[in-house]
Formats: structure tokens, sequence, C-alpha cells
């Protein structure tokens, strides 16, 4: 399977041609939630049961949890060379997905609070100071840039707190790149690294 077949795989939408991505008028509505941790040491039986328990909670039976193995190659580099921090140590990463069919705030509430309390649950089980996240399964709830009253900056402070999850220390090397080709912050999201507040320590 090719990355762009594995793309029609995970939107649910299997043995399609690729023209199908062209349309944009989804071929269902579908919500969901994702969240993300790390571990770095094996989660006891008792803690595995507990998941069990959650998964049969949820009632339409629409919740995932992947267990992504680390090591091997990912370790091959160390983590001052890439972006990505999450190398040695790590034994694997947890991918929490959840969907649901039904419309309406009501709906959606009553699955985020199952998401965050089986989140709550992992904190004894998973990475610590900071708790890390993996990027790509961006989670907002981890905290989100504020546009608000014309400021397009955004905050430093702000943007560290979900920052460390995703990059550990590297948030702060990310952030004087950021700060030395985008200053103004033209480019930017609710989880875009932000410029640094202060004047940058390099010359020009």
């Amino acid at each position: 399977m090719s990355w762009i077949q594995s793309v029609l795989f995970f939107a649910y939408i299997p043995n399609q041609p690729l023209d199908v991505l062209l349309n944009r008028t989804p071929p269902f509505t579908v919500y969901f939630k994702g969240k993300s941790d790390y571990v770095t040491e094996p989660i006891p039986v008792d803690g595995l049961i507990g998941i069990w328990r959650f998964l049969h909670e949820e009632d339409e039976n629409m919740a995932e949890i992947q267990f992504s193995p680390y090591g091997g190659a990912i370790n091959s580099f160390s983590e001052s060379e890439t972006p990505f921090p999450h190398r040695t140590g790590n034994i694997f990463m947890i991918d929490y997905g959840l969907s649901w069919d039904s419309p309406g705030i009501e709906e959606a509430e009553k699955h985020l609070i199952w998401m965050r309390r089986i989140y709550g649950y992992m904190a004894a089980y998973v990475s610590k100071s900071p708790r890390a996240a993996y990027f790509n399964y961006r989670d907002l709830d981890l905290g989100v840039n504020n546009y608000s009253s014309g400021n397009v900056i955004g905050s430093y402070d702000e943007a560290k707190v979900w920052g460390m999850k995703y990059f550990k220390n590297k948030f702060e090397r990310l952030v004087r790149v950021k700060t030395k080709v985008d200053p103004s912050n033209f480019f930017r999201n609710e989880q875009s690294i932000p410029p640094s507040p202060l004047p940058p320590l390099y010359s020009s």
C-alpha cells in the first residue's frame, strides 16, 4: 500500500480511485477526537485491565487505542539531529482515537468527557515532566495560541505549555528559528510556534 492509498484507507474510503480526494464534499459526516501519549515503562496488567474497562464504556464502539512501538531506527538518530524529540527512552506511543456519527453539542460532549477521563486515567502510566504528546495527533486540549484583540503574535508563555509536550527542549530552538524567518507570525494557526517576545540572540 502506498502512502496516498493509506490516506483513503484511514478516511474509510478504500478501493476508490485517487480522484475521490478531489471531491471537497465528504462522503459521510463523522466527528473525531484524538489524543496521544508516550510510554517509557511497561504498563502493568492492572493498568491494561483499566484500559479495557474504559473501552467497554464507549457506547458506540468507535473508540480505539493504538500502541505504536518505538526503538530500532528511531533511536539511531540523536534528539539533537531533528525537531522530533521522542526517541531514546520511549518504548511505545499511544494514539487515542474516538469517532461518532450523531451531531449536536450534547452528543459531542458525552464523547469528549469519555476521552478526557481515559486520558486522565493514563497519567499514572505515561511520560511525565512534561507529559509528552505527538505533534501529528494535534490535541487542542493541551492549549492554543490566543489571537484575540488584534494580537497576531500570540503568547510565548501559553505556547510553551503545549510546545514542550510536543517538542520538549526543541521548542526553544524552534522559537528561535520562527523568530528569524517569520518574526511577524504571518504563518500561524492554533498551535503554531510563536516568535520570541525578546530580541533575538543572534546577529544577521
